[in-house]
């Protein structure tokens, strides 16, 4: 695989795989402050799934979708909060950060994708000479499709087995990660 400035990345397969925790141990071996962007997590209450949180990587997190939510956006039992996804998430996928190398965006989903705000910036940062890792859902068309579709990126199908290798993979196409 070719390595550049402009390296689109992208993870699909199916629920818990692992690609939260492989977008994440990716980060992990990255210069500090180099990488810009957000990841979910399931929240669960009493062992059964009430919603999603998302949490940038400065460390600041909300909550992305939850059962108690009232909300014109939903998925399944989900209620969407896309005002407060807008306010506090898609600000840190803005090109004008000069010092990032990186865009980490976990997922582009069906939740995110009912903010135009987030889908306008994810074009422009496919667009860009910037790095992107991304998580993409499987199945799904507008912006999911999109995404797996831009020339040049490459997709990687992440499995529980394989997700060492994967990560390894990755961490050699990134211009700028530590090398093992």
């Amino acid at each position: 695989m070719r390595r550049d400035s402009s390296t689109k990345i992208l993870l699909t397969g199916p629920p818990g795989c692992g690609k939260t925790t492989a977008i994440m141990k990716v980060v992990e071996q990255l210069p500090a402050g180099r990488a810009a962007g957000f990841y979910t997590q399931e929240i669960r209450e009493a062992g059964k799934r009430k919603g999603f949180r998302w949490r940038r990587l400065d460390g600041a997190e909300g909550v992305l979708a939850h059962v108690d939510f009232k909300s014109r956006y939903k998925v399944g039992r989900y209620g969407v909060d896309v005002a407060e996804f807008e306010r506090s998430v898609v600000p840190v996928l803005d090109l004008d950060q000069s010092n990032v190398e990186l865009f980490v965006i976990d997922e582009i989903g069906k939740m995110e994708c009912f903010s135009e705000k987030f889908i306008a910036a994810v074009r422009r940062l496919f667009a860009s000479q910037k790095c992107v890792l991304a998580s993409v859902a499987q199945k799904g068309g507008g912006l999911i499709r999109e995404v797996k579709a831009y020339p040049g990126v490459s997709l990687f199908t992440l499995t529980r087995d394989g997700r060492a290798e994967t990560i390894n993979e990755i961490l050699q196409v990134l211009p700028f990660a530590k090398k093992a």
